[in-house]
C-alpha cells in the first residue's frame, strides 16, 4: 500500500490491521511519533491523519491508506511552528517522551479554535504528561496561539503593502 506521510509518497508491505503507530516506526523509521499506552488513552502516539488528531497506536494502517498523514517529523519546515517555539519558550518538557503527541494535539486545536480558551484546552488536549507540566503546556499554548495571530498580521500587512 502507499501513505502519504509529510508531503511524500511511502510504499509499504504490512498486514492491513498493523497499527499505524508499528509501520512509522518499525517499517519507515519515523521514530518521533512515541509508544505510550497501546490503548489509545494517553496520546504520545498522536499523528494526524486528513488534519485530525489521531492516536496512531490503534488506527489500523489500512484505514490510513489515500489519507495525509503528518507526524512530528513533518509539522515544521525551514524555521520551528508557533508551537514548537512556545514550547521552548515556556521549557515545556521535562522528560519529553509525551511531546511529539502533545504538540501535534495542539497544532490541531490552534488551527481549529485559533484562540482558544482553558476550557477549550481542557477539553481538546486530553494527551497524558507522566511529568505533569500541564500548567506549562497551557501557557505554551496560549503563547503558541499569540505567535500565530502576529504572523497572520505580519503577513496580512505584507500583502496589504504589495
Amino acid at each position: 500500500m502507499v501513505l502519504k506521510i509529510n508531503g511524500k509518497e511511502h510504499q509499504v508491505t504490512a498486514d492491513p490491521q498493523m497499527p499505524l503507530l508499528w509501520v512509522l516506526r518499525d517499517l519507515l523509521n519515523m521514530t518521533g511519533t512515541k509508544y505510550g499506552c497501546g490503548v489509545a488513552a494517553c496520546g504520545a502516539c498522536t499523528v494526524h491523519v486528513d488534519g485530525q488528531p489521531t492516536r496512531s497506536c490503534l488506527y489500523p494502517v489500512s484505514s490510513a491508506e489515500g489519507k495525509e498523514i503528518v507526524t512530528i517529523e513533518g509539522i515544521a519546515g525551514e524555521d520551528l511552528s508557533a508551537v514548537q517555539k512556545a514550547w521552548i519558550d515556556h521549557q515545556v518538557p521535562q522528560c519529553g517522551y509525551c511531546q511529539s503527541g502533545m504538540i501535534l494535539a495542539v497544532e490541531a486545536l490552534l488551527h481549529e479554535n485559533p484562540e482558544p480558551t482553558d476550557e477549550d484546552i481542557d477539553q481538546k488536549i486530553t494527551n497524558i504528561c507522566r511529568c505533569g507540566t500541564y500548567q506549562r503546556a497551557r501557557a505554551a499554548i496560549k503563547t503558541a496561539a499569540k505567535y500565530r495571530m502576529e504572523s497572520l498580521e505580519t503577513t496580512t500587512d505584507q500583502a496589504d503593502q504589495s
